[in-house]
């Protein structure tokens, strides 16, 4: 814990920012890490009409749910050290800012804005998107089970960012004393369903060196966590589907930020974002700039 680098979380009182603190103290206590209960003091009007002791009274209810939070906190872990945090701004805009000094930021998948019946708010699409440090988002449905077998699902398709999401995964699953399912989803773009098929290509012959590659490249990553048990699948699937379909057993799921196929002007793919919306279990996103594992070369 030499850098002194905190987990983060997110906490304004809803149902998912109590879980995501669940979760959160989970992680900082096996991390060995402080734990940072984070609250934004945001008046959501481009102008204020209001008087300085009115807005000092905002304050005061805001530092109380922050110290609500920590308390929940020191509760589950009363060994643990946690600190509060009170920030002006937007949720995404404070979390955002205060990610730089942390190891890794959760937060709920939406907060206590928003309208009924909307499944991810703003901040679990913009924190991940735009944050240089894994961002792990809890489901508002979510309750950690006890004794949950802490397998982790993790997504790879050879970007940057999904080989820092394999290694992310295994470090999560070193701590949890788990194992690590990675999956590659495989579209053949030489058969005649794909939308534009390309010619005079051999499909199995083509399936066989990218399942190949695949697995060179998840033993490869794998050899780093010996103590770690690594299933590595190969699929002919939808991502979305596969993934979703792998993770209904899953303590966590982790992807990368962006992915092979997304466009440029996306800065959140579009697997993850679907993930964000359907998945059963905590996300968590990884860009490509937290690790530069190396792979072996072709």
């Amino acid at each position: 814990m030499s850098d002194g680098r905190a987990v983060l979380v997110g906490y304004d009182d809803s149902p998912a920012s109590r879980h995501a603190l669940t979760w959160a103290v989970e992680e900082a206590r096996l991390r060995n890490r402080p734990l940072l209960v984070c609250h934004a003091l945001h008046w959501p009007y481009a102008l204020r009409p209001v008087s300085d002791e009115v807005m000092a009274q905002i304050e005061q209810v805001a530092r109380g749910v922050v110290e609500d939070g920590a308390r929940r906190a020191r509760e589950l872990a009363p060994e643990l050290d946690v600190r509060p945090l009170v920030k002006p701004g937007t949720p995404a805009a404070v979390l955002l800012e205060s990610a730089h000094e942390a190891e890794i930021t959760v937060l709920g998948s939406r907060g206590q804005g928003g309208f009924e019946g909307l499944p991810v708010g703003s901040a679990a699409v913009q924190v991940p998107a735009h944050c240089s440090r894994p961002v792990v988002v809890i489901p508002s449905q979510f309750e950690a089970q006890s004794g949950q077998d802490a397998r982790i699902v993790v997504g790879l398709d050879g970007s940057p960012a999904a080989l820092a999401a394999v290694e992310f995964a295994l470090d999560e699953a070193a701590l949890r004393l788990g194992s690590v399912t990675v999956l590659c989803c495989w579209s053949d773009c030489g058969s005649a369903s794909w939308p534009e098929p390309l010619p005079f290509v051999d499909s199995r012959a083509l399936r066989a060196g990218a399942e190949a590659r695949f697995h060179q490249v998840t033993a490869h990553l794998a050899r780093r966590r010996p103590d770690v048990p690594v299933a590595a699948r190969f699929v002919t699937e939808r991502p979305q589907r596969a993934l979703l379909d792998a993770t209904k057993d899953a303590a966590l799921l982790v992807l990368g930020n962006r992915g092979n196929d997304s466009p440029p002007c996306l800065l959140l793919g579009q697997v993850t974002q679907s993930a964000l919306l359907h998945a059963w279990c905590p996300v968590a996103v990884t860009p490509a700039t937290v690790m530069r594992p190396r792979i072996p070369p072709d």
